[in-house]
């Protein structure tokens, strides 16, 4: 049985570990190796290492760190099939899916080359009379990653590469249903010459996850996942003092108007509901139907949703896998049986689907919900699988209202092609990331990623300007150089401009 190691100081180790986690191939259900789980010991050896590698990477000059940083770009391209294997045969996702991850991901690497421009301070001179005032930043110290299992390429990399351009030095601890790709990027980070301990990897779960949050030599903590966890993790890295940034679950919704191209929508919202089996913090779980688009929209939705291909994530004609464990198809399956008992209509149903061949692994079929409403569980809940949910609307205004007043606020879309009705949706929405037009609407990595409400704790998003600012801390000097043979006189009152 394969052991995956934790990647501490440069090199793979197990560490005082004496508990594994089975990780399983969702496509046949079999295990297919095991995962060392950390313990608070294993995670103070990983924080010491990036204590020790801070004093000499925080002081190295931009040059260097964008050297680095350029290398390990052109190793993850280089290893993009690889990494996309890793993650499909772990996750379950299609490959070429996986792929697409690992792109999103190398995009956040390419936004980082640039850190001599992103890191450049301000100078004021002559604020007063002999006086010039400037500002840089600094990085924070040791800094942590804690990210979940539905993309374990690009998550983590929305965190490690910009933490590591301003000078910090990070312990990723990845989730442990699918660990391989993150020890992957570890090999690749120090082949394109990262001294060891810059980035350090230490598997495992509420044990390690505890010991970082109360670690007094993490600075900062960066976490995707559930909203209960990222409550906790905010709470609990704040009462420590750490600075923390905590994305949680979504609910996010697509609003089709009467106007909008169904048959350009139908496509999209199959697409983006079960691309990854709707395991992607911004999959479209819920649509709104708005007016008299909603009989047509299910009719076109559920022909689409049924043609899916489903099937093991290696087979190239797959266009969705299985789940990532028993437990979440378990899981998933109970959400559309509560569905159909509070009064929901199921038009394309994917319990008890088996794929000829996988009769083990961990499947559910597309599957669409109509007839939905506000007070069922299969909408309230971050169900996080391949089920898409379809309410009523009866304008605009009432979608909006519909939308708000779910608690999450991470994503959400609207199909039209009016341009007045788009404007005053995304100026109504609640929410953090809007599409027109686009049901998926990642921004790109020079933008931020983050939600509203329950969406997030912290008031800082992921990568981008506001991932500078987050691992960065300000520093202003105001500065004279006075003639020795004249020198100023020093005032007792209040410093003012002169």
């Amino acid at each position: 049985m394969k052991t995956i190691e934790h990647w501490i100081g440069g090199k793979a180790t197990a560490g005082a570990s004496t508990r594994t986690a089975p990780v399983w191939n969702p496509a046949t259900g079999q295990q297919q190796a095991q995962v060392v789980l950390g313990t608070a010991g294993d995670v103070d050896d990983a924080v010491r290492a990036a204590r020790a590698a801070f004093a000499d990477w925080s002081q190295s000059s931009l040059s260097r760190r964008a050297k680095v940083l350029f290398a390990f770009r052109e190793l993850v391209n280089r290893h993009i099939d690889d990494l996309a294997e890793v993650v499909s045969d772990e996750h379950g996702k299609v490959v070429s899916d996986a792929r697409g991850e690992v792109q999103r991901g190398l995009e956040v690497v390419e936004f980082a080359c640039g850190i001599p421009h992103l890191l450049k301070g301000d100078f004021s001179d002559q604020v007063s009379t002999g006086v010039d005032s400037y500002s840089f930043r600094e990085p924070l110290g040791v800094v942590a990653g804690i990210t979940p299992f539905n993309f374990p390429v690009m998550v983590p990399m929305w965190m490690h590469p910009i933490a590591i351009a301003c000078g910090n030095t990070f312990v990723l601890k990845p989730s442990e249903r699918d660990p391989s790709a993150s020890v992957l990027v570890a090999q690749l980070w120090a082949e394109a010459g990262l001294p060891d301990g810059v980035f350090n990897v230490v598997h495992g779960d509420k044990e390690s996850v505890d010991a970082l949050l109360d670690h007094p030599d993490v600075a900062a903590v960066s976490f995707v996942g559930s909203t209960p966890i990222a409550r906790y993790i905010h709470q609990r890295g704040t009462a420590n003092g750490k600075r923390v940034q905590a994305l949680g679950g979504a609910k996010n919704h697509a609003i089709v108007l009467p106007d909008a191209d169904l048959d350009y929508a139908s496509d999209h919202l199959v697409a983006s509901a079960f691309g990854s089996a709707g395991e992607r913090c911004m999959a479209i779980s819920a649509t709104v139907a708005v007016g008299d688009a909603g009989a047509a929209l299910v009719e076109a939705v559920s022909a689409k949703a049924a043609a899916v291909k489903v099937g093991p994530g290696r087979d190239a004609t797959s266009e969705m896998g299985p789940v990532v464990t028993s437990a979440a198809r378990d899981r998933i399956v109970g959400f559309i049986d509560s569905g159909e008992r509070q009064g929901a209509r199921i038009t394309v149903d994917g319990r008890g689907l088996v794929v000829p061949g996988y009769e083990d692994g961990f499947f559910v079929g597309p599957t669409v919900v109509d007839e939905v409403t506000p007070g069922m569980d299969v909408y309230r809940e971050e169900i996080f699988g391949p089920v898409l949910s379809v309410l009523r609307a009866e304008t605009v205004d009432h979608a909006i209202r519909l939308v708000n007043a779910n608690p999450y606020g991470n994503g959400t879309a609207i199909f039209t092609s009016s341009g007045e009705a788009a404007r005053r949706f995304q100026r109504g929405v609640q929410v953090g990331m809007i599409g027109i037009n686009v049901p998926i609407p990642v921004p790109m990595a020079y933008y931020s990623f983050g939600g509203w409400k329950d969406s997030l704790f912290g008031d800082k998003h992921v990568h981008g300007p506001e991932g500078i600012s987050f691992y960065t801390r300000a520093k202003v000097i105001t500065a004279r150089w006075p003639h020795v043979s004249h020198p100023a006189g020093a005032s007792y009152h209040f410093p003012t401009s002169s």
